[in-house]
């Protein structure tokens, strides 16, 4: 889909996210690909949305937003306006919640099973941001959702370690659900969770992320990136010596 309209940054995250209206009369937060954090953020966002969305996790839809800079020229503030700029082509939509507010973990409870849910999945595509501090997530209608997985898949930083890796310990002490789960409920995630992650749906997430994003020189080509990101989380989730 095509962007039509810029209508206001969100100048909570730290890429400058902004609220755009696209050709499909939709409303989403996008992410750029000329942001700071460069296109491993939004190939993370992807890979790691997706396989929240399959294992039954809220997570708003995420789509492809293509940008014309033209849409720049209207812009008063100069950083959105070079932002933009440097976004030609695809970004990273996600579906607009309207109204939804930010999760207190002070005030709002979660069932342990659904919050030791969610720790597992963070554990998994070692997500570092979900802590008290940020917790990225949403209360809407009632319900829980998970947004904001750009520092997961912090493996793809650095693919000549990668393989080392693969079993890296994921440490939940700081997440924010964690006191809302149980030991049992943790274990039962484990069971419930491990074995949906199969290689054919990590094929078809990886598959989701645009090749323009996946230019890295570790790799000859998309399709050795898009392998390699399936190898190692294939071996993650055998492995299992991170389960919270």
């Amino acid at each position: 889909m095509t962007a039509t309209r810029y209508v206001t940054p969100l100048r909570e995250g730290g890429s400058l996210p902004g609220l755009v209206e696209a050709d499909d009369l939709g409303t989403y937060v996008v992410k750029f690909s000329g942001a700071g954090q460069g296109v491993k953020a939004l190939v993370a966002e992807v890979v790691a949305g997706g396989i929240g969305r399959a294992l039954g996790l809220r997570v708003p839809e995420l789509v492809v937003v293509d940008l014309d800079p033209v849409v720049a020229r209207s812009e008063p503030d100069w950083e959105v306006q070079e932002l933009l700029a440097r976004s030609g082509g695809p970004n990273l939509g996600m579906d607009f919640l309207p109204g939804s507010l930010g999760f207190d973990p002070v005030a709002h409870t979660v069932d342990p099973d659904e919050a030791a849910r969610i720790v597992w999945f963070d554990a998994f595509v070692e997500n570092v941001d979900r802590t008290w501090r940020n917790p990225n997530l949403l209360r809407w209608h009632r319900e829980l959702w998970c947004i904001d997985h750009g520092a997961c898949l912090y493996f793809h930083h650095s693919w000549a370690r990668a393989a080392a890796v693969v079993g890296r310990a994921y440490d939940a002490s700081d997440h924010v659900l964690r006191p809302s789960t149980t030991t049992a409920a943790r274990t039962a995630a484990d069971a419930e969770l491990a074995p949906r992650v199969t290689r054919e749906l990590l094929e078809e997430v990886v598959a989701e992320v645009p090749v323009e994003w996946l230019d890295d020189p570790s790799f000859g080509s998309p399709d050795e990136a898009r392998a390699a990101y399936v190898e190692h989380l294939s071996a993650r989730v055998a492995d299992r010596t991170w389960a919270p």
